[in-house]
């Protein structure tokens, strides 16, 4: 027989199914500062007594912790909540115990006979003596005096109201027995309480605009390789834009050995750049710059400049080298070789990257490999940059990116990470459990009403969003998807404002993306023709067809209304025409509501009833409100559940309604019928 522990027989209350939680409490939750973390748990105990439960909360840096009643909400199960106002890591659990007060007064309020209640005011004046013991200051003489009431000579009627009055109830909420809690075990040892974790990060975690942008393509010249300086002057228009990160792919020397020529060719001619993911030559590595690009200088007025933009600069991380990066020769080790002893360089079959040589994190040096990645990223922190998006990190052990991430947050917990993962669900979801701010999505290849609906309904309503944080790109250097190859100057607006509605972190590669670039290299590719990612590119901005006064329309409609920087607001609602796609996103005090409708196909005008919950939107049945579109600036007068739009792509694909509920009268307002 294994033994019990000292007055763990008469611990009586249970705790279960503690939410939120990831994977029994092996994973942290994420929330922004300022968020609040809403816990929920199963707790009761055997036979009728009555049990108090607590949440316990406190900033990892706090010893002490913070403790807050958790309500009962139906059967047996409890919910408290708990605000979290610094960046960096809380802790939480739940603590229960049987109440023998709180079920002293239950019982007692239901008792009718003179000489029960007698009793039970004698019973309750132990416990209130006991509650006596253990009080200060103040509390010590009144519950003396409360404890003296029930047990004297008064008439019972006094008596009974003194026990169920609310001075003696907040007294003995202060002092309760809590000799035989119990803490929350669930996965934990029986010995320990199991306290649960949250990341606490920046608001830019939860909520951010990002625009992608080759340096090396930013000169105004054709034919001439950018530089920071031209990445600077650039700046006004992405601010313009309303874009608040602008993530730079590789800065770093570019290799010689094996270089690819544009489109991908084998063979470089002489004038060829290369690509920027082939890290290293001979000039450095990882911590050096592009020689062509600048000086840390500046790099670090490029940084300077943007901040006083509200940009922040996210620089690329990978984790990778070309055959004449240094590392190859000073730390063979390294890297895998194949039997002829040379190197083998990256392979996605058929996809052949000669150019590149991976790290073997199997390495005899692993740990020595480990902790100088590691340093490079240090390295770019100490230049000032505190977003990085991280190259293939499914590429790399789970194990390290666990480890390199919890290093830097302990030191650097504003950093902010994102997993750039397109790749099986399971290993996206779980780089985003070890530590990544935010991930990559399959919106870039969900089209139709169903596949859009059924995945953001899991990214906004599943309980992987405790943990995977979208940020949806509708291209990236790597990915033209058909729905833009096709999709016209309509396809771009809807995959835009798709983006940039549903998913409060997006994103958008330019200026491929806002001068409508559609050019694949084949058919059935979805590789552009002419990638920046093997030669240098020069971008009319004064294109006619740009859509860059339209993303900053969208962007300004972001930061203007607090239901588009949540994702968790989603309700996706009906509308009779799968060619079309309704949602709203909802403050949780309704001050802010905003209904997106946006045609599907790009090609076609399209119409249909939309419907909306009255009951969820709190509008009465009887009286009009008004839809102001944010993208035209129209209004429209609108009824009830069910209201027509039409949407010809040719005019604009999509409207984004801003629900105003106070009407001034009716003429000020357009119809729509």
């Amino acid at each position: 027989m294994s033994a019990i522990p000292l007055d763990e027989g008469r611990k009586r209350a249970v705790i279960e199914n503690v939410t939120p939680e990831v994977d029994g409490g092996r994973f942290p939750i994420k929330r922004v500062r300022g968020e609040s973390v809403v816990v929920e748990a199963d707790a009761f105990a055997d036979g009728h007594d009555v049990l108090r439960c607590l949440l316990r909360y406190r900033n990892e840096k706090d010893a002490m912790w913070i403790e807050t009643d958790m309500l009962a909400i139906t059967n047996d199960r409890w919910r408290g909540a708990f605000t979290v106002s610094d960046i960096g890591r809380y802790r939480y659990t739940v603590t229960a115990w049987v109440d023998h007060f709180l079920s002293w007064r239950h019982d007692f309020a239901r008792r009718t006979d003179p000489e029960d209640i007698a009793i039970a005011l004698l019973i309750g004046a132990q416990l209130v003596a006991a509650a006596a013991a253990d009080a200060v200051g103040d509390d010590v003489a009144r519950l003396t005096l409360l404890q003296d009431a029930l047990a004297g000579e008064r008439a019972l009627a006094d008596k009974s109201s003194i026990a169920l009055s609310d001075e003696l109830g907040l007294l003995m909420a202060r002092y309760p027995d809590r000799r035989f809690a119990s803490d929350y075990s669930s996965n934990c040892s029986s010995e320990h309480e199991c306290e649960l974790v949250v990341v606490v990060e920046r608001e830019r975690a939860r909520f951010s605009s990002w625009y992608e942008m080759f340096p090396r393509s930013a000169a105004p010249q054709p034919g001439r390789h950018g530089t920071l300086k031209d990445c600077a002057a650039r700046l006004p228009y992405i601010a313009a834009m309303g874009f608040d990160v602008l993530y730079l792919p590789p800065v770093h020397p570019v290799g010689v050995i094996n270089r690819k020529g544009k489109n991908n060719v084998l063979q470089a001619e002489p004038d060829d750049v290369g690509s920027v993911w082939a890290i290293g030559s001979a000039d450095g590595g990882h911590k050096a710059l592009h020689h062509e690009l600048g000086t840390i200088a500046d790099f670090q007025s490029l940084l300077a400049q943007a901040r006083a933009l509200d940009i922040e600069i996210a620089l690329d991380i990978a984790f990778q080298c070309a055959p004449d990066h240094p590392y190859v020769q000073q730390h063979p080790a390294w890297y895998r070789r194949r039997p002829d002893g040379s190197v083998q360089y990256a392979e996605n079959p058929p996809k052949k990257y000669q150019d590149i040589y991976p790290f073997d994190f199997e390495s005899d040096d692993w740990l020595a490999l480990w902790h100088e990645l590691k340093s490079i990223v240090e390295f770019w922190i100490g230049q000032g940059v505190a977003i990085f998006r991280v190259d293939n990190p499914h590429t790399k052990p789970f194990a390290f990116w666990e480890w390199l991430i919890g290093e830097i947050r302990r030191d650097h917990p504003e950093v902010i990470f994102l997993s750039e993962a397109f790749t099986r669900p399971k290993v996206m979801h779980r780089l985003a459990k070890l530590g990544f701010s935010q991930s990559y999505t399959y919106f870039t290849w969900r089209n139709t009403k169903h596949e859009l609906t059924a995945y953001f309904t899991e990214l906004a309503h599943s309980e992987s969003r405790e943990y995977f944080r979208p940020n949806c790109w509708p291209n990236t250097p790597d990915i033209l998807p058909a729905n833009l190859q096709f999709g016209d100057r309509p396809g771009f607006i809807t995959r835009l404002v798709l983006a940039a509605t549903l998913c409060s972190n997006y994103g958008i590669y330019g200026p491929a993306f806002e001068l409508i670039e559609r050019k694949a290299i084949a058919a059935g590719s979805e590789e552009y023709k002419d990638s920046e990612k093997y030669q240098l590119r020069h971008w009319d901005f004064a294109q006619p067809d740009s859509l860059s006064e339209l993303i900053g329309r969208v962007n300004a409609i972001r930061r203007a209304n607090p239901a588009l920087q949540n994702d968790w607001n989603l309700r996706f609602l009906a509308v009779d025409n799968d060619a079309l796609l309704c949602f709203g996103k909802l403050t949780e005090d309704l001050s802010n509501i905003v209904v997106v409708v946006i045609n599907l196909d790009p090609h076609h005008q399209q119409s249909g009833w939309v419907e909306l919950d009255l009951v969820q939107f709190n509008l009465p049945a009887d009286t009009p409100y008004q839809m102001h579109d944010l993208l035209s600036g129209a209004s429209y007068l609108w009824n009830g559940p069910r209201n027509f739009v039409l949407l010809d792509p040719a005019v604009t694909p999509a409207h984004v309604f801003q629900l105003r509920r106070h009407l001034r009268s009716e003429r000020d307002f357009d119809y729509f019928m």
